[in-house]
């Protein structure tokens, strides 16, 4: 039997989130994120992606660089469930794994041709950090991949979204092309899961701004927005 391959980073995606902190739990949950996915100088051929904008939407096969471990354990406690709460490593999303893949659906908004990067992939709905290596991208075929009786097990859908609102003056300070994506990170909840704590301030660093919230009966508000 021949030995293991070694994966290869094909490309980097560029995003607005310098750290893990309010990143999207799963892809195409807030659609206005977009992101740039930039090849390495040894795959920017433009043969490499021929084809590829027949596409609306693609695979992204990455890793989770920041949850690189030498040891891994059978059961995580997902989120979802508390944190109280045990499953099997296999039965979940948890970035610690065997191996730290992630698989991710976007949608390919179109390409760019950066004279010195190369084709670069515009997409949208990314759930990945900035500098987040990617080792595959396969395009999205909606007969094989879209099973429309699938069941969600202990995560059966996104869970409730919360109501945004910004103290004022706040909201002025965030550029205008940035307020959707924005916005739709924070209704999806960035908390973890197991905290409800209404005097707690959060703060996420987001596009180079730094924005702190709190969280009190469904409702967060923005009440500072920091360059």
């Amino acid at each position: 039997m021949s030995g293991a391959q070694e994966l290869r980073v094909i490309a980097r995606i560029e995003t607005d989130f310098s750290t893990k902190f309010g990143i999207p739990r799963q892809a195409g949950v807030v659609e206005a994120l977009e992101g740039r996915i930039v090849f390495e100088p040894e795959f920017r051929n433009p043969d490499a992606i021929r084809g590829i904008e027949g596409f609306s939407h693609l695979w992204l096969i990455w890793q989770f660089s920041e949850a690189v471990r030498s040891d891994w354990s059978p059961t995580v406690r997902p989120p979802r469930l508390g944190g109280n709460v045990r499953m099997g490593v296999f039965a979940t999303r948890s970035p610690f794994r065997p191996n730290p893949l992630g698989l991710s659906c976007v949608r390919l908004l179109r390409v760019d041709q950066d004279q010195a990067c190369g084709p670069v992939l515009l997409v949208a709905g990314a759930d990945l950090m900035n500098g987040t290596p990617i080792y595959d991208i396969k395009p999205y075929l909606p007969y094989a991949d879209c099973k429309i009786d699938a069941i969600g097990g202990f995560a059966p859908d996104a869970g409730a979204k919360l109501h945004v609102v910004f103290s004022p003056g706040t909201e002025e300070q965030i550029p205008v092309e940035k307020r959707a994506a924005l916005c739709g990170v924070l209704e999806n909840d960035p908390r973890p899961r197991y905290q409800d704590d209404p005097a707690r301030i959060y703060g996420m660093d987001f596009a180079g701004m730094n924005v702190k919230f709190r969280v009190e009966n469904g409702i967060l508000t923005v009440f500072s927005v920091e360059k």
